[in-house]
């Protein structure tokens, strides 16, 4: 039953429960309460930390290996980031740990792409060497496009990768400057960086309007590219240094306390400033909204923030993402909203959406789980560059939706799902096995007499065993369906000029098993069109010709040879 998992047990392990997911272009990161992080989808320039490349369609737990501890492990971490090909991940230490892309020095150290987590030694080495009372201590990290960021405890906001700078070349003049040092920026001396999020090529941050944080005095500043309006200063004219966003400055009436960027938009949460009857919040939006992921009915671009009206305006939002043409939030009652690309589900354009109500969602639509409900105790949504992930069931469930190659979604499939799909969690993998061999009935005392409880554990290992193996073959086995599926798609297209779907299965083999291919190739030709007929017979005409071109370069070979056999026989004929 599904009552037990929406509200779990006082005391239920911390390693099932996710207390933050992060998503990059085609990957997604889960950190654990009990401080283990989990990484699955893409694997292209190792950003899932496994130490290869391979995409993987389950979560996966990251090794890091400390070269600071002699056992290398012990390492408990506390925050997650993603970027578009990279990852960052901070452990309760202050270490900053980096893997993935690295041209532009978003890993924050020198040298190529990396397989597996790398530490961040600079923070180590500012901490170490700061002559203040309270040692430097990273707090919180984040990532988007190509850049990282990270907050210390003093409230300073470190940048490093592909950020914005002031031109030297051009006075006021913004560009990207690719850095692989983590670099301060003091244009908030004085005051706390609260949270800070990334688009391609634009930084959006909240800070506190005095010298220390009071809760619900921050201001919104921007900086960056702006071609889009993504900065939401009313222009679009870039800015190479922070500029305050008007509408939530030092005397705003509205209390900022999320942030998310898109590749070229921006999304703000806010509630009224306090004394307020009541919670409820509104998400605004502004920058690009040519696929409609501002959420104003409209496909036009904004200049300046801008509220999304067609969102209930009683409830509390509790957290907000933006992906490359989409924009979701979730509710604390459980409600989930999406608009943009593809119905909100942020679909790219070469995706196989086929349904008769496609198209871009301009205004909020809400997603549901499978069966129409809401999803329980909500933690967060986050927003890869075409999927959405969300955190239920307060952090003992995952749901995801959207694009799937790759595996991106979790669920162990590589098609696209326009509908949330469970992610496989918890993970079947040795530590959650012998931990739960460990905590096998504690209360139940082993030693009964006869034996029983040993008897139970036993038979317990062995179950658990099983199903390991039977994990490991179907992990086994949708790893050949996908590449079976890949060959298919790419030889079904080559043949027909289009891509392959179930329906084009022939009955035959779907009901019997057995296939009659010269029956079923003369019923295709009956079915086929005129059009049809006139692609395949040019289809076929090039593959002849392409044969009887490989036959005859065959043969000439077969002389040549002939020949000069020969003549090395008898040199002198």
């Amino acid at each position: 039953m599904e009552e037990e998992s929406a509200s779990p047990p006082h005391g239920r392990n911390l390693s099932r429960k996710v207390v933050a997911v992060a998503a990059g272009e085609a990957h997604t990161l889960a950190l654990t309460g009990d401080g283990f992080v989990y990484s699955w989808g893409r694997g292209m320039f190792g950003r899932l930390g496994t130490g290869s490349e391979s995409d993987e369609l389950f979560p996966v737990r990251i090794k890091f290996n400390d070269p600071r501890s002699a056992k290398g492990t012990g390492l408990k971490f506390v925050g997650v980031a993603a970027g578009a090909y990279h990852s960052l991940a901070l452990a309760d230490d202050g270490s900053v740990w980096c893997w993935g892309y690295n041209i532009y020095g978003q890993l924050g150290v020198n040298g190529e792409n990396s397989l597996v987590p790398c530490l961040l030694e600079q923070f180590l080495d500012v901490g170490s060497a700061t002559e203040s009372e309270v040692p430097l201590k990273v707090c919180s990290v984040k990532a988007g496009g190509m850049m990282s960021l990270a907050i210390d405890n003093l409230g300073t906001l470190w940048v490093w990768g592909n950020f914005p700078h002031e031109s030297s070349s051009n006075e006021g003049g913004f560009s990207l400057v690719s850095s692989f040092t983590p670099t301060p920026l003091w244009d908030f001396h004085g005051h706390v960086v609260v949270k800070v999020a990334c688009g391609n090529e634009h930084v959006v941050a909240l800070v506190s309007a005095e010298e220390t944080y009071k809760g619900e005095d921050l201001v919104c500043f921007s900086w960056g590219g702006n071609s889009h309006g993504q900065l939401g200063l009313g222009d679009k004219e870039s800015r190479s240094r922070p500029q305050i966003v008007e509408p939530f400055d030092h005397d705003s009436s509205f209390a900022v306390y999320e942030v998310a960027c898109g590749a070229f938009h921006t999304a703000l949460l806010t509630h009224k400033k306090r004394p307020s009857d009541t919670l409820e919040s509104m998400c605004w939006t502004f920058g690009l909204g040519e696929n409609g992921q501002l959420g104003h009915g409209t496909t036009r671009s904004g200049l300046s923030p801008e509220p999304v009206k067609e969102l209930p305006q009683y409830v509390y939002l509790v957290s907000v993402d933006c992906g490359l043409f989409h924009t979701s939030v979730v509710s604390s009652a459980g409600d989930v909203w999406s608009w943009g690309m593809e119905k909100g589900l942020g679909l790219c354009p070469d995706a196989s959406f086929s349904r008769t109500d496609s198209g871009d969602a301009i205004s909020p639509l809400q997603i549901n789980e499978l069966n129409g409900a809401k999803f329980q105790d909500p933690i967060q949504v986050v927003c890869g560059a075409a999927h959405t992930v969300v955190v239920a069931n307060d952090g003992f469930k995952l749901w995801s939706w959207g694009r799937g190659r790759s595996g991106v979604l979790g669920n162990g499939k590589t098609t696209d799902c326009y509908s949330p799909a469970v992610v496989l969690w918890p993970p079947l993998t040795d530590d959650f096995k012998q931990e739960e061999f460990n905590t096998v009935d504690k209360k139940k005392p082993l030693d009964d007499g006869d034996n029983t409880g040993e008897r139970n554990l036993t038979e317990d290992a062995k179950e658990e065993k099983r199903l390991s193996l039977a994990m490991e073959e179907m992990k086994l086995l949708q790893s050949k369906l996908s590449v079976m599926e890949k060959y298919t798609g790419i030889l079904h297209g080559s043949i027909f000029g289009k891509p392959f779907k179930e329906q084009d299965i022939p009955v035959s083999l779907q009901n019997s098993g057995t296939y009659d291919i010269a029956k079923e190739w003369e019923n295709m030709l009956e079915s086929a069109d005129w059009a049809d007929l006139v692609r395949l017979e040019k289809f076929y005409r090039n593959m002849l010709a392409g044969v009887k071109d490989k036959l005859m370069k065959r043969k000439i070979q077969e002389m040549i040879k002939e020949c000069l056999g020969s003549s090395s026989i008898n040199p002198g004929a």
